[in-house]
């Protein structure tokens, strides 16, 4: 009797602990339920233990859509994250499209990411689901929202594809820098993976000897048994081989070996010299003294700008084609804010505040730009357009190379055919060293070669044997082009390579590695803090990383099966 007593005790002493644990269940159960099918009231009908399909035919032929709405987000996604360096340009196309200036990219980063998100939680709340032994009902609202993320990555990579294909050059290119790394993360992915795919085929393995063991004690319903086995089989076929092989493709291929930023030290190339890009825009007005004062003071290696010639045959700095985004001309000729910048007198032009929009939040060029100190707000804010005379002056003082883009004037204009020998005269007449002038136009060389015999003609990107005929020795190419064209015959000719634009570590570590000579930048306060290339590793500690993961995760993964099995 006493011993009853106690273990009524005991019983009463679980019981409130049971409960709890039930209730608790119960409500993770209906949240993910919720979640899921929207139905926050009643359960979704739990499949009985041995059944092969865990979901009706319907969303059988859907759940694939889920997984393609996935893998293109998460492709859309990772291109979008990996062409940072390009967002500046492509938000200033889009201001040439629609005349507003706006972080456009950094908009449709955060709308890629929500997609990501959106998706991958709907994965996973199906898996939590059949986990739990619940049949997958995925709510009609969250299926057509899934054919809109599939329309709208479908609608932005073929965007990308056929308008900007440069963006899949730079894709390529970050996967080499990154392909050491990316094969280190994927095997890590792939082990992890491996849970639920071990769930799976065990839970298929298991309905496999249930129908074995029915056949041999229903010899009559053999027949219609048989059908099952081999559909289970199927299954398993069908997701462990292709499991087994990408993670033996992992665990083999050394994908590490194929990025420039696998090098011994003593291999490694020196640092890239760096060009300030418009002076140093995120740190002033672009194309202005006090933008090429920052550069001086960041220790650039020379100046870029923009340069073109006024109606009064002045040349001055601009980058745009007009006067809209970058000084108050719409403030002062509303009517004239879209006329070609060459078609202005100088007097006028002299004129014009070139600082005020950087002060403008929502102006700023730059998302990631540092806040301005009161001193530097008061000098953005007065600063005027600079002549090429200022600009040529202050490189001569600080012994600074300059290269520029000259823009030719349009038709009518008094210099449309001696624009290149009216910027000659006014760079002698600066006393500039001519060794320090980086002279890119190709326009009228000949006189150029003739009137400023030490100029250094920097080319394009043109085959080898042109370069060497018109005796170039120097390029200034995009970056993109020059790695995907082929680096390696210019580096075998002995050119000396200067890259525009680069602003993220990973493109300048890229640069570096591959021992390129200088590159062009607007970030010139990060880039040049870099002291050793980013994302940079010897090929023995590639190598010890690698066997080292591949042994940790064999055992990891033999684990979970023969716990599972």
């Amino acid at each position: 009797m006493e011993e009853e007593k106690k273990q009524e005790t005991r019983r009463s002493k679980r019981c409130p602990s049971c409960i709890e644990d039930k209730c608790n269940h119960e409500c993770y159960v209906t949240y993910i339920t919720g979640l899921y099918s929207c139905q926050w009231e009643g359960k979704l009908e739990k499949q009985s233990g041995r059944r092969f399909c865990c979901c009706s035919l319907v969303e059988q032929l859907f759940y694939p859509f889920l997984v393609i709405a996935f893998c293109v987000s998460v492709v859309l996604l990772f291109v979008w994250i990996e062409t940072s360096n390009e967002y500046h340009g492509f938000d200033w196309v889009v201001y040439l499209l629609t005349g507003y200036w706006y972080f456009w990219s950094i908009l449709l980063l955060s709308l890629f990411g929500i997609l990501v998100v959106y998706t991958s939680l709907l994965l996973i709340l199906g898996f939590l689901l059949i986990r739990e032994g619940y049949e997958l009902y995925l709510f009609w609202c969250h299926k057509i929202l899934v054919m809109l993320v599939i329309l709208i990555c479908t609608f932005f990579l073929s965007i990308l594809c056929i308008y900007w294909k440069d963006r899949w050059l730079t894709f390529g290119l970050s996967l080499k820098v990154f392909a050491p790394h990316v094969h280190l993360t994927m095997i890590t992915v792939v082990v992890l993976l491996s849970w639920p795919v071990a769930y799976y085929l065990v839970h298929l393995e298991q309905e496999a000897r249930f129908r074995r063991d029915q056949s041999k004690r229903h010899r009559i319903k053999r027949i219609k048994i048989c059908p099952r086995l081999t559909k289970l089989r199927a299954a398993q076929v069908a997701i462990g081989l292709p499991f087994f092989l990408i993670l033996l493709f992992l665990f083999v291929v050394p994908w590490g070996f194929y990025s420039p930023c696998v090098e011994n030290e003593n291999k490694l190339g020196p640092k890239p010299a760096l060009f300030g890009h418009r002076g140093a825009p995120m740190l002033a007005p672009e194309n202005t003294m006090m933008s090429f004062e920052k550069a001086v003071e960041n220790d650039a290696f020379g100046l870029e700008t923009d340069v073109f010639l006024s109606i009064d045959e002045v040349p001055f700095l601009m980058h745009d084609h007009n006067l809209r985004r970058t000084t108050n001309i719409r403030e002062v000729k509303p009517n004239e804010s879209y006329t070609a910048t060459s078609f202005f007198y100088w007097k006028f032009l002299s004129t014009l505040n070139a600082g005020e929009w950087f002060v403008d939040s929502w102006k700023k060029p730059f998302y990631n730009m540092k806040p301005l100190s009161e001193a530097d707000k008061e000098k953005a804010e007065s600063q005027k357009i600079p002549k090429l005379s200022d600009y040529l002056d202050i490189a001569r003082k600080t012994n600074k190379y300059v290269i520029f883009d000259l823009n030719g004037p349009p038709p009518k204009h008094p210099l449309r055919s001696t624009y290149v020998r009216r910027v000659v005269d006014v760079i002698l007449k600066s006393k500039i060293e001519q060794h320090l002038v980086y002279w890119l136009p190709g326009f009228d060389r000949d006189y150029v070669r003739w009137k400023a015999p030490n100029f250094q003609h920097v080319g394009r990107l043109d085959p080898v044997a042109e370069l060497k005929k018109e005796n170039i020795s120097i390029i200034n190419v995009d970056y993109k082009r020059l790695f995907h064209n082929g680096l390696s015959d210019y580096k075998a000719a002995n050119f000396i390579i200067n890259l525009y634009i680069v602003n993220e570590p990973w493109v300048f570590s890229l640069a570096w590695c591959s021992k390129i000579n200088s590159v062009t930048t607007d970030n010139i306060v990060l880039l040049r803090q870099i002291n050793y290339p980013y994302y940079s590793m010897t090929p023995k500690s590639y190598v010890l990383l690698w066997i080292f993961l591949d042994c940790i995760s064999a055992v990891f993964i033999f684990t979970i099966f023969y716990f599972h099995w």
